[in-house]
Order: structure tokens, then C-alpha cells, then sequence
């Protein structure tokens, strides 16, 4: 389909195009935060910032911010972003389309004579993946007054994040208070196949779900696997094997409703781990996500009613579920949400409401501020994954959305 957009493909290409130049050797798509690399990718930003006639500056927190001056400052900063650091081997787009789409709102508000009266802030925040340090969205829970303070002195390749902070140009041991964000949106690629299988240009984001990490240890017996009889066993593994089985199930069930619901046994650790031993340890790590915290509590409960059952049925001990981290869903601002939904119209957007499995720096400002994101279609829902891929047309009509919203969150469009 063709359409006549105000937003520019071509300049969105050249940014992605630009960052993914800059990556490890032989590791494409490598540009890990505190690293070299990733401060060869923030000054390669910082000259495109320039560029468009932003005023750059580095906030407190480590985020790279260019600001557009409104008419009317008293009225507060509209903002969008997203992030330009990348997971080990990961892709062109993720965080990456966000920050381009950002930036081309800017120029092309400039091309037309737009003037807003909000000033507009475009923002690469530090550090959203998981960094060196263990530790993701450093710089969205920074600029929202959010990130622990004994996360700076957490250690990694012989660097503290309080350096590393300052290293990038912020400064960790200050303070930042933001009250003058009235309204913060992102783009990003979806991450999954909803969008490309449904044929759909943007999802509007109805909520980014909550991530919750349980930890299972079932003790069984170590035996000889060839003297052993198979009725007088207690196999750590098979009980293990049931519960994985058992979890599937559960999150199926969960997810056939009207909510996102996810669940993934993702790490799993067995003892002593040898050919000829029954094993008599194993060890789970479940990461379950949900966009309703009624599905996750739910879950919890059939989960511990779960692990009695196969307990009892196996003859082996399972320790009750001990919850490593739990992080509540975020909901987008339902203001926002009927902006983008307008926005889309006006921009000739087939779209649809959906929530996000995965977390992003919308979950942080969403706290201080009214928050929402769209997403656009990633081939295949790949990422994380050197064969990431999107359509440059289809950032650039996420980033016509992300216009149009802009100018109506100015005009005081948002309930």
C-alpha cells in the first residue's frame, strides 16, 4: 500500500542503517552499554541530534536527550524515546526503531513549520537491556528517581555503575526530579508475529505485562541407573520433567483468555548430572508474565497445588515455589490510548490493541507520567537475533502515528 506519509523512510534508514554499522567486530548486532562500542553509537547520536536542531545534553541518569523548545515551556515536555544499546548478537531494530522514529518526529515537525507550544523531548535512555551489571532500564528508572541507589556500586569487568554512569556523561550520585513530562510514547518493534500474521501496520500498547521468576528445587535420590530398580526410584528429573509439563499447561490455559499470560521454564539445572546416576536434584526457573495480576495470581495457586500433587505422586521432595522477583503490569494511560487510536486513523494505520510480553522504559515513566507505545510489525516476531528484521515503511508510518499523536497530546487532546 502506498501512502503519502510526512514522516521520511529514507532518513529512518540512514539512522538504523548508521547504528548498525557501529558494533562489535564479527558480532553484529553488538552495542552493549558502558562499553566502547556503545559510546561510538551515543556520539554517531549525538551529531544526528544535532543535525535536526535539537538541544543535546546528557541528564543526570546517563540518557542522551535532545530537546525542541515549545512556545508555551510552562506547559511541560511531551516525550518520546526508546533506547540504542543491544543484547549480546542482537538485532537492528529493537530500541533502535524507537530512538529513529523519535528523531524523525522532530525533523519532520521542522520540515513542515510546526510549532509546538510543549517543547518536545526525543531520549535514548541507558541501558534498558540487561547490562554488564545484571541490571536493565538504568536510565528510564534513573530519570524517574526509581533505580536503587546500592545499584551503583554493583561491579562488573573492574567498573561500578556509578562509573560507569559518569563514564557516559551523567551523574550518578545526583538526584533527578522530573514533574514536567506530560505525556511519554514510544515505538518499537513488536517482538512476536501478531502484527505480520494479522497484517497490521501498529499495535497499540494496552499494558506491558508483569514479569514474576519462580524458583522450583525438587530433591529426589541419586542411584545407581543400572542396579536400580525403576519402581524404587525417586528421579529428581522426571518429577521435574512433570512439572515443566504441568506449567505448559497451567499458562495455556491462562493465555486462552483475553489477556496476555506467558510462562517459560527457562532455566533448569540438574544434579550430579552424569549418565549412570538417577538424578537426585534439579532445579527450575520459571518466568511467567501476565497482563491481569488476577492470571498470575492464579497461577501461583495452581502451581503450588500442582507441585503437592506430583510430590506425592513421585515420592520425591519439592520445596514450595519461592518467588525470585515480581514485578506488577504497567498499564498504558487510557488518554493516550484513544490519542493513538485517533492518530492511527489519521494516519491511515491498520491497527490493533494488544499488550506487551516484554518489558520496556514505557513500565518506568508510566509510573511518574501518562505513558503509552505503539508497535510495529517485526518479521517472522523475531528478535534478540542477528535475523531481527522490520520494514523501514512500516517504522515510518509508526512514526507518522507517533506524530500525529504529538501534535494532538499539544493541542490538549488527552483526557
Amino acid at each position: 500500500m502506498t501512502r503519502n506519509l510526512p514522516t521520511s523512510a529514507a532518513r529512518i534508514a540512514e539512522d538504523i542503517d548508521g547504528l548498525a554499522a557501529i558494533t562489535e567486530p564479527e558480532r553484529p548486532y553488538t552495542r552493549r552499554a558502558f562499553t566502547p562500542t556503545f559510546l561510538k553509537g551515543r556520539e554517531w547520536l549525538v551529531d544526528r541530534f544535532d543535525a535536526a536542531g535539537l538541544e543535546t545534553r546528557i541528564d543526570a541518569a546517563g540518557n542522551l536527550i535532545g530537546r525542541r523548545p515549545g512556545r508555551r515551556p510552562d506547559l511541560g515536555t511531551i516525550m518520546l524515546g526508546s533506547h540504542s544499546d543491544t543484547v549480546p548478537d542482537g538485532g537492528r531494530y529493537d530500541g533502535i526503531a524507537g530512538v529513529s522514529a523519535a528523531l524523525e518526529v522532530a525533523c519532520a515537525l521542522a520540515d513542515q513549520g510546526i510549532a509546538l507550544d510543549h517543547d518536545l523531548e526525543i531520549v535514548d535512555f541507558l541501558a534498558e537491556e540487561v547490562s554488564i551489571f545484571g541490571v536493565s532500564c538504568i536510565g528510564s528508572r534513573g530519570m524517574t528517581g526509581q533505580r536503587p541507589d546500592e545499584w551503583l556500586e554493583r561491579e562488573a569487568d573492574g567498573l561500578t555503575l556509578k562509573r560507569g554512569i559518569n563514564d557516559v556523561g551523567g551523574h550518578a550520585a545526583a538526584t533527578l526530579t522530573r514533574n514536567d513530562i506530560v505525556a511519554f510514547l514510544e515505538l518499537h518493534i513488536e517482538q512476536g508475529p501478531v502484527l505480520e500474521t494479522e497484517e497490521r501496520d501498529v499495535g497499540v500498547v494496552t499494558a506491558i505485562a508483569g514479569i514474576t521468576r519462580i524458583e522450583i528445587v525438587v530433591d529426589g535420590r541419586a542411584d545407581h541407573a543400572g542396579t536400580t530398580p525403576m519402581n524404587g526410584r525417586k528421579d529428581a528429573l522426571v518429577a521435574a520433567s512433570w512439572i515443566v509439563l504441568a506449567v505448559e499447561r497451567f499458562a495455556r490455559e491462562l493465555a486462552s483468555g483475553e489477556t496476555h499470560f506467558a510462562a517459560t521454564v527457562g532455566e533448569f539445572r540438574m544434579e550430579p548430572n552424569a549418565a549412570n546416576v538417577v538424578p537426585a536434584q534439579v532445579t527450575l526457573l520459571i518466568d511467567a508474565r501476565a497482563e491481569d495480576r488476577t492470571d498470575m495470581e492464579r497461577f501461583l495457586a495452581e502451581l503450588s497445588t500442582g507441585l503437592e500433587g506430583i510430590a506425592d505422586e513421585t515420592g520425591v521432595a519439592i520445596a514450595p515455589p519461592r518467588v525470585i522477583s515480581d514485578n506488577m503490569p504497567t498499564p498504558c494511560d487510557p488518554g493516550l490510548l484513544s490519542v493513538l487510536d485517533a492518530a492511527c486513523e489519521t494516519a491511515g494505520a491498520r491497527h490493533r490493541r494488544m499488550a506487551s510480553g516484554a518489558g520496556h522504559d514505557t513500565a518506568w515513566l508510566a509510573k511518574v507520567t501518562k505513558a503509552a507505545m505503539i508497535f510495529v510489525p517485526c518479521a517472522g516476531g523475531r528478535s534478540h537475533t542477528p535475523e531481527e528484521s522490520a520494514k523501514v515503511e512500516d517504522i515510518a508510518l509508526g512514526a507518522a502515528v507517533l506524530m500525529e499523536a504529538v501534535k494532538r497530546i499539544d493541542k490538549g487532546e488527552v483526557s
